[in-house]
């Protein structure tokens, strides 16, 4: 198969931890042709939508790391082909957040003919972090709003510790705990978060959430794959810090799913597999979803070094059956 990978520029990844790296090896192993590209490489010509991409597939049954360096060397030795999208059998969206809308305007038009993952449509609705009011009943106490006078009258009437974070951000940036107790910044932070020197319409819209307090014992990091568990652990914040993220100094540990995760789990199901969201990443505090990752989800190689699993070979025996799927009803179709 011809399966394609749209991400970050190859020599920002982290080879040892990205998920992207294993999924690619996993792809180049079992014989795949294997190419890469850019968000920028896409473009339409004569009604078509192509893009500019490059062939790495390189020699197999290499390491990680070995596996990167060749990646790297491949792609800096080449230039670019120019390949038609409907000509691939699977595409990969692996691009940090933020969402691209005219990404999602070119990934789109193929959408029936190319297995996209995860479906583009469905990116943009999860790429909200609105998307998790789907699921009230399971969700910290949310609030969003871009006036500061109404964030302040939130947390004074919630009367706890609360999470501000900025409704654009991700990765757990700019995410903080306020209080009343703290008066003497509370007003200074609403009003420097929404930035309410600009106009009303053009101001931030700011997240203020429950804050739970088992969140200083860390996170879950549960990847689904079809609506299903595919591993799973628990990121423990470091000294003095209340964010699980792994980029700011939190630490990987294994973790069982639990009968109280899987009925969490099957809350979401139904509305992710109808968005077209296969493969994501969920983060829950106790028996809270915190966020829904849809763009690149990550923590496979992570999960792998914990509990000796190779979770990226179910993710391809999936991606191989769908695309394989789509190839046989186009083919009735055309008969």
């Amino acid at each position: 198969m011809d399966i394609a990978f749209i991400m970050d520029p190859l020599e920002s990844v982290d080879s040892q931890h990205e998920t992207t790296t294993a999924l690619m090896a996993e792809c180049n192993n079992r014989g795949h042709e294997v190419y890469f590209l850019g968000e920028h490489d896409l473009y339409v010509r004569a009604n078509k939508v192509l893009a500019r991409m490059w062939h790495v597939t390189v020699p197999r049954g290499l390491g990680l790391q070995a596996y990167w360096e060749e990646v790297v060397r491949s792609w800096r030795a080449q230039a670019p082909r120019t390949i038609p999208l409907e000509e691939l059998d699977a595409i990969f969206m692996r691009k940090d957040p933020p969402l691209n809308v005219e990404t999602v305007g070119h990934l789109q038009i193929v959408r029936d003919r190319v297995f996209v993952i995860n479906d583009p449509i469905g990116m943009v609705k999860a790429s909200s972090k609105l998307y998790t009011l789907n699921f009230p009943d399971v969700i910290p106490e949310t609030h969003v709003s871009r006036d500061p006078k109404r964030l302040r009258q939130v947390v004074e009437e919630f009367g706890g510790d609360m999470i501000l974070k900025p409704y654009a951000g991700h990765g757990g940036h700019g995410v903080i705990k306020v209080s009343t107790r703290d008066e003497e910044n509370l007003d200074s932070l609403l009003h420097y978060y929404v930035d309410d020197r600009r106009p009303y319409h053009e101001r931030n819209s700011v997240i203020v959430q429950e804050f739970l307090s088992a969140a200083r014992a860390g996170d879950k990091r549960i990847l689904l794959l079809n609506g299903e568990v595919l591993g799973a652990m628990r990121r423990i914040p470091k000294h003095g810090e209340i964010r699980a993220n792994i980029h700011v100094g939190a630490a990987c540990k294994p973790y069982e799913v639990t009968d109280v995760d899987r009925q969490l789990i099957a809350i979401l199901k139904p509305r992710l597999l109808a968005d077209g969201l296969y493969f994501v990443g969920i983060d829950v505090i106790e028996d809270k979803l915190i966020e829904i990752n849809v763009i690149s989800p990550g923590g496979i190689p992570r999960i792998n070094a914990l509990t000796g699993q190779r979770l990226e070979g179910p993710v391809i025996d999936f991606v191989e059956a769908r695309a394989r799927t789509l190839i046989a009803e186009q083919v009735v179709a055309g008969s």
